[in-house]
């Protein structure tokens, strides 16, 4: 990655983030889930995206400055570490923390598109299934380790695709910005879609450490009340290219 392809935080605030230069690519799957279909091409801008999942010591300064209330796991061992995806958060509470983090850094930062997050798993991916080689989860890295864990893991270096982005189909689910609609794709604009004017739960994209089967496929399309707050829910920040 290039120097200038990277943005060095102004604050410790968050970890450097990205840029992705955006483009054309198949988001969906016909031979996915009934909300995956159809396939169809998908044009995105450039945008960043951070390395990793918002952090429980980078949650944790928000709420120094802020006062926002805590997490309800934050005091449980397993969901502690200050590396660790922070969890628990609701929908309302990742957009609470954008716009801190936004007045911090000095420019826009926000949850992404349901389109922008599938580009960015797909790690320079045309398309397909899977962000690593092979045709299931077996091909992961580090797939006997993260497969065998009860909790939230430090996001590693060998859990990265091919554009630096780390645990982009396990770990933890990550809010969207769009609504959530499973008959969205039919009537998807092809340039840069942002999801439906309005719904009732938001989208979330991403494995989760929770699941029997903690891997997921870059298409695969997930949701949730966006007032919920899971142990396997967390988020990561993205701005415009």
């Amino acid at each position: 990655m290039r120097d200038e392809e990277r943005v060095t935080p102004r604050s410790m605030a968050v970890q450097e983030l990205i840029r992705l230069d955006g483009g054309r690519f198949t988001m969906g799957n016909d031979a996915g889930r009934k909300d995956e279909r159809p396939a169809h091409r998908v044009f995105v801008k450039p945008f960043r995206a951070a390395v990793s999942p918002v952090t429980n010591a980078e949650y944790a300064r928000f709420r120094e400055a802020t006062g926002y209330g805590a997490t309800p796991f934050v005091d449980e061992p397993p969901f502690a570490a200050a590396g660790q995806p922070v969890v628990g958060v609701s929908w309302h509470d990742a957009v609470a923390y954008c716009e801190w983090l936004s007045a911090e850094m000095g420019f826009v930062v926000r949850l992404p598109t349901e389109a922008e997050r599938e580009f960015a798993a797909l790690g320079g991916r045309e398309s397909g299934d899977w962000l690593w080689d092979g045709v299931d989860w077996h091909g992961h890295p580090l797939a006997k380790e993260i497969a065998a864990m009860d909790r939230p893991h430090e996001p590693a270096e060998g859990c990265a695709n091919g554009f630096g982005l780390r645990c982009m189909a396990e770990n933890v689910h990550e809010w969207c910005s769009d609504w959530y609609d499973p008959a969205y794709y039919a009537a998807s604009p092809q340039e840069d879609p942002r999801g439906p004017e309005s719904g009732r739960r938001r989208a979330s994209r991403g494995g989760a450490w929770r699941h029997q089967e903690k891997f997921t496929r870059v298409n695969a399309r997930s949701s949730l009340d966006p007032t919920f707050r899971y142990s396997d829910f967390g988020f990561r920040v993205y701005s415009h290219g």
